[in-house]
């Protein structure tokens, strides 16, 4: 009922930030310009709130695409196959008029007329008269896939075919007898017109025809009261007028752009919706995370729009690479990356030019991906912030010089707004630590400054209670090897390890670890030396807070004996009081039982360690049955309960812990003992082996 209710909440969230979206989307009112050529403007000094094109007239869009009809080249397309017949049908009757009496040469002419003739191209009369009617001079000739333009005089139709050969006859040949071999039953047209190629082309050029004959620069003037409105500063008005009127519209118009523009980001979040539901549940179910996800794009969405609607800053001076770093700080790049994305995905639709947008936008997250792969220091932050500004710079000036092949093309000023972006991107350090505070989030950098040993903590722990201290060392190496192995964060379990027993440093003498001959529980009842041993976790939680430690570290403290039972004190009394009833209160740690599984491998690694001390055999058979002894106690015990391992996670964890151990405790193989006559061996060679 709680994850249907989760559900139900992130798709409110998720559509409610859709909705935000679209409000702001910038959607203008109607042109408050009039003018007229040769007039003089009666308005003030108007300059270009943003780039746009100069619109050509219509007559001039008109009169060039009817210059390239007329300049159009035809498309025909060469078909042997009825050629082929023809020269087939000539082969079988010159053997029959060669028999006849008709001279070899008259016919060995008239072979090579034809295959003359084919090779040049016959059209059909009437194609012929219309390409001449149209004034072509040129037509394009397809032969398989390769196009030729040559001159319509190059080609015959039938008739001029058998003219050219009857009139350019060689002298010996007898025209007479040339006549009687019916040379035009061997002639056909062979060049056809290809209309689907010639309108597909046709349509593409005419497509291709330029509407505008330049650009306006955002902040270009354009003109100024009393300047007489020429026929350019005419075509610029009417392209801004133009511009304006196709973002706006009427009142019905700002409707149905208002419907498109809701229902595009719906899909939009959407697909955002279903990325983090199927790949990261966890923060999808989480309400925190979404939100504070959501807040991410809704924050980068609503600057980018108020930058192009009232046009108070260029939208590249607003820093979207800090998503990803703020994202990839807390979360994962995985999500960073896709976050980001459907960011600048939204953001572009109100950019000007948005493919260049989303390209600078997209590479400048990768490298964010990249240079923070292993964030450790936070220094590493005003390194990535340097490479996201080489990589506007570099991206922005290939990409002009690809589109403009200009390099007078660049505008320069771009250069300052990206040097902006970088001073705003410099502070995401400032942000990520003011986040923490504000969503009680743990960045990597955070734990690595609470695993220093010189906090004043882990000093005052490592001074008073040396004994805890080291056994603390160990079971940091176990858990955090542990968790590496099962996708845990390994950082957070290292670092939350080396707190989850400062408590003990007001009663460190009370812990074996620390003792030194004397046991002062020898003096005090079980219900006492129980209470003392439980209270390391409440003394710990206490003095986590009052130092300021996050909740995520302190959970480790409160959960790493969970609910569990004091057994040692617990069993001592039920056997030497066997009759008497036992308040198990006294002996039962308060909780709560881990929920994580950085925090579940900590009250295993924590046990197993601590246990480990008391083995008198450190075999691989006996360290294996401790293993199995404590992590399945804990489980029968109902401690991990409430952990997301899987079986197969916890018998990871048990082999990573046994592997361990054996390394920690030098576990080796028993040398066998030399026999007694065998005394020739020297010391050294015996140190050797």
């Amino acid at each position: 009922m709680n994850t249907k209710r989760s559900v139900i909440l992130s798709v409110f969230y998720i559509v409610l930030s859709a909705i935000v979206i679209a409000l702001f989307f910038p959607r203008e009112g109607k042109f408050r310009y009039q003018f007229n050529e040769g007039k003089p403007w009666r308005y003030g000094l108007l300059t270009a709130p943003n780039d746009f094109p100069i619109y050509k007239e219509t007559s001039e869009i008109d009169a060039a695409k009817d210059s390239i009809r007329k300049k159009f080249e035809p498309y025909f397309r060469f078909n042997p196959g009825e050629e082929k017949k023809k020269l087939e049908a000539w082969h079988e009757r010159m053997s029959a008029l060669q028999h006849a009496g008709v001279p070899y040469s008259t016919l060995l002419y008239i072979d090579k007329s034809l295959r003359r003739i084919y090779d040049k191209g016959i059209i059909s009369s009437s194609e012929l008269a219309l390409m001449n009617t149209e004034n072509r001079t040129r037509i394009t000739a397809l032969t398989n896939s390769v196009a030729d333009v040559r001159p319509l005089t190059d080609f015959h139709s039938v008739k001029s075919a058998y003219e050219e050969i009857i009139n350019n006859a060689p002298e010996h040949i007898d025209r007479e007898i040339l006549m009687e071999c019916n040379i035009n039953e061997y002639l056909t047209e062979n060049v056809f017109y290809d209309p689907e190629t010639s309108n597909k082309i046709l349509d593409d050029l005419i497509q291709n025809v330029p509407l505008s004959s330049g650009m306006v620069q955002a902040g270009e003037r354009i003109v100024d009261r009393g300047e007489v409105i020429d026929s350019r500063t005419y075509s610029v008005l009417r392209s801004l007028k133009i511009v304006h009127e196709t973002k706006s519209g009427g009142a019905q118009r700002q409707n149905v752009i208002f419907t498109g523009q809701l229902v595009l980001i719906f899909g939009i979040m959407a697909c955002f919706g279903l990325y983090i539901a199927t790949f990261n549940s966890r923060i999808f179910l989480k309400r925190k995370d979404l939100i504070f996800i959501l807040l991410c794009i809704l924050v980068s969405c609503i600057l980018s729009e108020m930058c192009v609607k009232y046009n108070f800053m260029n939208i590249y001076i607003i820093p979207f690479a800090i998503i990803p770093i703020v994202i990839r700080t807390f979360f994962d790049s995985h999500t960073a990356l896709f976050t980001h994305l459907i960011t600048v995905a939204i953001c572009s639709l109100t950019a000007l030019f948005p493919y260049e947008f989303l390209l600078l936008q997209i590479l400048t997250c990768i490298v964010v991906i990249f240079s923070l792969k292993d964030l450790s220091q936070r220094s590493q932050l005003i390194k990535c912030a340097i490479f996201v500004f080489l990589s506007y710079v570099v991206f922005y000036l290939s990409l002009v010089v690809y589109q403009e092949g200009d390099f007078s093309k660049i505008n320069w000023m771009m250069m300052l707004y990206f040097s902006i972006n970088f001073i705003l991107l410099s502070f995401s350090y400032m942000l990520i630590y003011v986040l923490e505070k504000l969503f009680g989030y743990l960045s990597p950098i955070t734990l690595i400054e609470l695993s220093n040993l010189n906090n004043p903590l882990l000093k005052k722990l490592s001074e008073t209670a040396p004994g805890t201290f080291q056994h603390t060392l160990q079971v940091s190496i176990l858990a955090s090897k542990a968790g590496e192995k099962v996708g845990a964060d390994t950082q957070l379990i290292r670092t939350g390890t080396l707190y989850h027993d400062i408590g003990k440093v007001n009663n460190p003498a009370f812990f074996t670890e620390n003792q030194k001959g004397f046991n002062p529980h020898e003096k005090l009842s079980f219900e006492q030396s129980a209470q003392i041993i439980i209270a390391h976790v409440t003394d710990g939680i206490a003095m986590a807070e009052k130092a300021g430690i996050p909740k995520k570290i302190i959970d480790f403290i409160s959960t790493h004996h969970g609910k569990g039972v004091a057994k040692f004190f617990y069993n001592s009394f039920r056997n030497e009081f066997p009759d008497r009833p036992v308040n198990e209160a006294l002996f039962t740690y308060p909780g709560p039982n881990p929920s994580t599984r950085e925090t579940a491998i900590l009250m295993m690694a924590d046990s197993v360690e601590a246990a480990s001390r008391s083995l008198k055999d450190y075999s691989d058979e006996s360290i294996k049955s401790l293993i199995n002894k404590i992590i399945d106690s804990k489980i029968a015990d109902g401690l991990l309960k409430n952990a997301p391992l899987t079986f197969d996670n916890i018998e990871v964890i048990k082999s990573v812990f046994l592997e361990r151990l054996k390394t920690m405790y030098h576990t080796r193989i028993s040398y066998p003992e030399l026999n007694e006559e065998k005394t020739s061996v020297t010391e050294d060679q015996h140190h050797n082996a």
